[in-house]
């Protein structure tokens, strides 16, 4: 009986941690990604590990724009180790509101949901670790702050272990 109840009791505080974006609808300011994201923005980010120890920082500068339903947003990284890097996002909003996103080192789409202030991206990302790559999922969370300010939550996994964050700010020019 024990057992069952602890059974329980972890199934329910694993629902109450898995709210989904609708959670946000009522939030303020309302998250429109083409106002957002479009025109230069700097994002500052860190990399933690499992243990929550800082592996690396970095700074991106993204220069964003839209034609009608398609964006491209163009992002440049400095990497605390001296390297760079490049990713290039193509999004592309859905009938339904949704919105779905491609790039180079994203395997198939990435699926986004808006609701409030709230953006839930969920993809996988072919990350290279030490001349290999592995296939990460990411479950990744925006909060517009502010008309320049907004707020991002990754968590990392594989095979549904958690690997490590990403937590960074992005504020528009």
């Amino acid at each position: 009986m024990k057992l069952l109840t602890t059974a329980l009791l972890s199934l329910g505080l694993t629902a109450c941690a898995s709210n989904g974006v609708e959670h946000y609808k009522a939030e303020q300011p309302v998250l429109d990604l083409k106002h957002y994201l479009n025109g230069t923005l700097d994002a500052w980010g860190i990399f933690q590990g499992r243990s929550g120890e800082v592996k690396k920082r970095f700074h991106a500068v993204i220069e964003a724009r839209w034609e009608g339903d398609t964006g491209v947003l163009d992002e440049h990284f400095k990497w605390s180790d001296g390297t760079t890097s490049r990713r290039v996002w193509t999004l592309k909003r859905q009938p339904d509101g949704s919105y779905r996103g491609t790039a180079d080192d994203v395997i198939g789409e990435a699926v986004g949901e808006v609701a409030g202030n709230a953006l839930r991206w969920r993809y996988v990302l072919a990350l290279p670790v030490d001349g290999r790559t592995y296939h990460v999922d990411f479950d990744d969370w925006m909060f517009l702050m502010d008309d320049k300010v907004m707020l991002n939550r990754s968590y990392m996994s594989k095979w549904g272990f958690r690997l490590g964050e990403v937590t960074l700010s992005f504020a528009k020019r």
